[in-house]
């Protein structure tokens, strides 16, 4: 299974986020480059620890099972799917510095470590092993990335 902690997977994810511009409309959903962009900013600093969010109450009822599903392939992420609604982002702006934020923070990946992700408790899935976030977040990323046409 693809991971975010393997350096070619970080290495191909960066070259993709460069050839991002504000002129490119997402091939499905309703957020922009910017606003996407910033949603996985975001991602990425719950992912590294940089900040958690409260569990939701239907992500204790399903969200084992929907984790057990997503990470079952290498299949990808299905398209329109939910977002907490704390990653749903609004308004508009420069999207370089994201760029460049989201970069490093993939980078984050490879140099932190392995202890660092034990007890990470996602909002939605719950508890989540560093082999589950490598994949997930792997996922994560390209199902953004193609939502641009990248």
């Amino acid at each position: 299974m693809k991971s975010i902690f393997d350096p070619s997977s970080v290495s191909v994810f960066s070259e993709r986020i460069d050839k991002l511009n504000n002129d490119h409309s997402a091939i499905w959903g309703k957020m922009s480059a910017y606003q996407m962009l910033k949603h996985c900013v975001l991602s990425e600093h719950m992912y590294l620890g940089d900040h958690s969010y409260n569990r939701l109450f239907i992500g204790k009822l399903f969200g084992k099972m929907a984790l057990k599903s997503i990470l079952k392939d290498d299949s990808p992420l299905k398209k329109n799917q939910p977002t907490h609604p704390e990653f749903k982002i609004v308004g508009e702006g420069d999207i370089t510095p994201l760029q460049k934020d989201w970069k490093e923070l993939l980078k984050r990946y490879l140099k932190t470590p392995d202890n660092s992700f034990s007890g990470f408790i996602h909002p939605f899935f719950g508890p989540m092993s560093k082999e589950q976030i490598g994949q997930y977040v792997y996922k994560h990323t390209d199902h953004h990335l193609r939502q641009f046409g990248l």
